[in-house]
């Protein structure tokens, strides 16, 4: 049992490594855009292999721990946790790496004009990221917590930039393809919070055993307030 327990210690080692690759990237490729660094925009695109790497061997291992140990209750529940946390990371490199190449495209050309509120909400998705980690290691409810609330926030950025972005695009044509691609970064953006959110509703269901997902906590509780 002292074995296993040392496993998932190296097996959360291994995920929170995965992470701060992860972390670096997003932080990356928002530089890449609001600087306009190419630098910063290579280093993205090298960890992708990285992180992808990284993903596989994590999946590798938690299910030959969970194949060798079969575990139970908890122990059983951050085993799955890891692999879907594992998963969302995964994806959140990819977003970086969206990122990235529309602001590569970007850099060739004048800027629209100052970026809205795309650096606000990067921002935001970063802290979120970062705090649904620290909510792993520290088994935190209410950061975990804190996360999900963020999500609306990010939400109503994303619209924002949205809106303000069609205007422009209305008012000078030739704006179009640069204003486009700032769209899809706020939306890579909204999507990677949206990973975020997913981490923290794992970590929940880590520590308190809950399924918050799509609001299955409140109907929980709702049908028990039923007669």
């Amino acid at each position: 049992m002292i074995h296993f327990r040392e496993e998932l210690d190296e097996m959360q080692s291994r995920l929170l490594e995965m992470a701060g690759l992860v972390e670096s990237a997003i932080h990356q490729s928002v530089a890449a855009l609001v600087h306009r660094d190419e630098q910063s925009a290579k280093e993205v695109l090298w960890k992708e292999a990285l992180i992808n790497q990284k993903d596989i061997e994590i999946d590798e291992y938690a299910t030959r721990l969970l194949a060798l140990y079969q575990p139970m209750a908890r122990d059983m529940r951050f085993l799955t946790a890891v692999i879907k946390i594992n998963g969302d990371l995964e994806r959140m490199g990819d977003l970086a790496v969206n990122i990235t190449q529309r602001a590569l495209s970007l850099m060739r050309d004048p800027p629209v004009r100052p970026l809205i509120d795309i650096p606000q909400m990067a921002n935001l998705a970063e802290e979120m990221v970062r705090k649904s980690l620290d909510a792993l290691v520290k088994r935190d409810e209410e950061l975990a917590r804190s996360v999900l609330v963020s999500d609306d926030e990010v939400d109503r950025l994303r619209d924002a930039v949205y809106k303000e972005l069609v205007a422009f695009m209305q008012e000078q044509s030739t704006t179009i393809p640069r204003a486009v691609d700032l769209m899809f970064i706020a939306h890579n953006l909204e999507r990677i919070a949206d990973h975020a959110t997913n981490i923290a509703e794992d970590v929940l269901f880590l520590v308190k055993g809950i399924d918050v997902r799509h609001h299955a906590e409140v109907r929980e509780q709702t049908a028990l307030a039923k007669p």
